[in-house]
């Protein structure tokens, strides 16, 4: 983090966090970064950004001090480690998927779904070789008995679209009971997308 956000209120951090004064002008408002390109002090430096032991910019579709700020301060109002902005709810789906599965993995999933999200499990991860198996989502006895060992992933959408149901989210952990399983949710919202590591499950 650039900041001490991890001592301030939470409504400190919603205005705050992730983002330090301009060191030259003393400006507190978030500047909007437009440009797509950075100058790199030298060759070094290129290189080691490049080799992303230097997280410093690259080129704006990668990173920008305006997403970096607000990836910070998403990060601490979650208590997270770290954010990623990305260009749709459908991409940071895929991403947080994709995190945790690969070809010969398993989800189980709520079937009350965005239709994009069913798609994108039901045809286009399966194309991929990640097999997806719904159930209904107030139906914590189905998510138990769909849990196969090779199941990387339980996802379901908070408050579902369109119709409204309630994921049980208590309910929800006392269904997983293979150690490898994560649990990811969505909300319509606008909440981002998170993936939550069981804490007996091994790092991936």
């Amino acid at each position: 983090m650039s900041d001490n956000s991890s001592t301030w209120a939470f409504e400190t951090k919603q205005i705050h966090a992730g983002q330090a004064p301009d060191s030259q002008t003393g400006a507190r408002a978030l500047p909007i970064y437009q440009t797509t390109s950075y100058v790199f002090a030298d060759a070094q430096t290129a290189a080691d950004r490049f080799a992303l032991s230097d997280l410093g910019p690259i080129y704006t579709r990668i990173g920008n001090p305006t997403e970096q700020a607000v990836e910070e301060r998403l990060a601490a109002l979650d208590g997270g480690v770290g954010a990623l902005l990305l260009a749709s709810g459908q991409a940071a789906t895929t991403f947080a998927i994709l995190n945790v599965c690969q070809a010969g993995d398993h989800v189980v999933s709520s079937a009350a779904l965005y239709g994009g999200t069913f798609n994108l499990l039901s045809s286009t991860l399966a194309r991929l070789g990640i097999e997806t198996t719904f159930v209904a989502p107030g139906d914590l006895d189905a998510w138990k008995a769909a849990i196969r060992p090779n199941t990387k992933l339980l996802f379901g959408e908070t408050i579902s679209n369109p119709d409204q149901q309630i994921l049980d989210i208590e309910g929800w952990p006392r269904s997983r009971t293979r150690p490898g399983c994560r649990c990811s949710s969505t909300t319509r919202w606008r909440r981002p997308t998170c993936c939550v590591r069981s804490s007996t499950a091994p790092t991936s």
